[in-house]
């Protein structure tokens, strides 16, 4: 349900805070330009002006929550200051410092090297929320970079923050997304070909944008009294039930970012999301999903796919392999605060949360989407359904989604259990083979199953229609909308993200969208890999 008018604002009407700003340590110097920035949480920058800003999307979902009324389209004041040529008073921009393990290996200080904070506002239920503009210009910690991003990129960012929300997997969000007039030169597979591409900037919206790495880099370069700051103040700004700071808070600080982590970790695993960059630099300290960059839903069911090309090779940041990751991740953050919490002992008891509490959401996940009880021990009907979509090319959403479908009655013939997931089969010539006869044994097994636990059909069919989405932002439809896009044409655009606030349901209007991969999008750019290229 839409917002009544009178409950939203006009952008240029919006009070900024700067809260960040002011309870942390600024970067003494003024130059922006790459360089180590020692002693500061962050370093003033102003975003870099670009020629012609044009709003393109905007997300009437999160601007209704903020309490914003939707800007028109096209040129103007929205436009300038959410392409960052614009300062409204309360503003007060920066870029944060952080360090991180990326692939692994300590990367030193990174920082938001095109991304800047311009302040917080509050939303209509009275929380703060920062506004962060990525692609708006470069900053001390771009590096070797420009600062800027490209449309594919950006859009891409927009619209799979608001599918992820409506999802129900915690994330960080976005408003909008605005045209910069500018070319962009990228080189997407890193293989001597760069090109000029369109601009663009997306806004982010978070309640916090803070990282493990913003304690890395703290811990790292021995900075005590700023790695205290920072945990004080994210402990009384976003987990104040657990009192004010101390040793005991310290460590129950860490068991809740574990436990977080966990949820936020099992939803991907549930929706077949792949984030494809699991650095430290990428982990919310409040357990959102955040840092959207050559992601990806799985087209075939594989526990060893990654979209990143860049992680082709060793495939640490798989399917597969992210629930693990998540894992490392957090122990290098125990890591950064082990001199804080001064408890090792406080630490492993988080990281032991933290692999309870995945094992109980993913178990019971697993169990909503297959529409049985959830079982302590590893259910060997699981196990065996895993092997069987990874044997041959299975699209795991439909695949999911098709089998609420399946009929469980005792005298059922085995093909008529087989018909409604044919669909979820790139080559559906396997189902009249040993794989097909394996497939009907697992679901003669599975109705079995279900006619014991007998729970009411409606009940079960409703708790699985609620855990597996009928519609995902799969590569190839994004593809499809950001080449409109390069066009000038946003429609596209805004039937996906109309289509994605009810991924849960039916809508027969898009059933078009519901579907495996088409081959022409199996080797094309950004449809079957994309790189960390923006």
């Amino acid at each position: 349900m839409n917002a009544p008018d009178a409950l939203l604002r006009p952008f240029e009407e919006l009070v900024f805070d700067d809260l960040f700003v002011r309870s942390h340590a600024a970067d003494p110097g003024s130059h922006n330009v790459p360089r180590q920035v020692p002693g500061a949480a962050y370093s003033r920058v102003l975003p870099t002006p670009v020629a012609a800003p044009r709003l393109l999307a905007w997300s009437d979902a999160l601007g209704e929550s903020l309490g914003i009324a939707r800007p028109l389209p096209g040129s103007g004041m929205v436009a300038d200051v959410l392409g960052g040529g614009r300062v409204l008073p309360g503003m007060q921009p920066y870029a944060a410092r952080y360090g991180g393990h990326q692939f692994g290996q300590w990367a030193g200080q990174l920082g938001d090297g095109r991304a800047i904070t311009l302040g917080e506002i509050f939303d209509r239920g009275g929380q703060r929320q920062e506004l962060q503009l990525k692609g708006a210009g470069r900053t001390p910690y771009s590096r070797h970079a420009d600062g800027r991003a490209v449309l594919r990129s950006s859009l891409r960012e927009f619209l799979c923050s608001e599918a992820m929300h409506h999802l129900g997997v915690p994330t960080t969000r976005a408003l909008s997304l605005v045209a910069t007039g500018e070319g962009v030169v990228r080189d997407m597979f890193y293989d001597g070909n760069p090109q000029t591409e369109p601009g663009a900037v997306v806004c982010r919206v978070a309640p916090s944008f803070v990282r493990f790495g913003n304690f890395e880099i703290f811990a790292a370069e021995n900075e005590a009294t700023n790695l205290k700051a920072l945990a004080d103040w994210v402990i009384r700004h976003h987990y104040p039930y657990l009192g004010e700071p101390g040793a005991a808070t310290y460590a129950a600080w860490f068991d809740e970012i574990c436990g977080r982590t966990a949820l936020m970790v099992a939803h991907w695993m549930r929706i077949g999301f792949v984030h494809g960059v699991m650095n430290t630099d990428n982990m919310s300290i409040l357990g959102l999903t955040i840092d959207y960059g050559p992601y990806g839903w799985l087209e075939g069911f594989d526990l060893g796919w990654t979209p990143n090309t860049t992680d082709a090779q060793g495939r640490r940041y798989c399917y597969g392999q992210q629930a693990q990751i998540a894992y490392w991740n957090l122990t290098r953050l125990a890591g950064a605060l082990s001199d804080l919490v001064g408890d090792d002992d406080a630490l492993r008891a988080g990281l032991e949360r933290y692999r309870i509490d995945f094992g109980a959401h993913w178990s019971r996940m697993l169990a909503d989407k297959l529409g049985i009880a959830t079982r302590e021990d590893d259910d060997p009907l699981i196990v065996d359904l895993f092997g069987l979509l990874q044997q041959t090319e299975t699209d795991m959403t439909i695949f999911f989604r098709r089998l609420a479908d399946v009929p469980t009655g005792a005298d059922v013939a085995a093909e008529a259990r087989l018909t409604p997931l044919r669909e979820a089969f790139y080559a559906p010539a396997v189902l009249e083979a040993e794989h097909g006869r394996a497939l009907a044994d697992w679901l003669l097994r599975y109705t079995q199953r279900v006619r014991d636990e007998a729970e009411p059909g409606a009940s079960r069919i409703g708790r699985m229609q609620r855990s597996n989405p009928k519609y995902v932002l799969r590569n190839w439809i994004a593809q499809q909308a950001i080449d409109a896009a390069a066009q000038g044409d946003m429609a596209p655009t805004e039937r996906l993200l109309e289509l994605l606030q009810r991924p849960y349901d039916e809508q027969p209007e898009h059933e078009a969208w519901f579907a495996r991969r088409p081959e022409w999008a199996r080797h094309k750019p950004g449809c079957s890999a994309l790189s960390c290229s923006s």
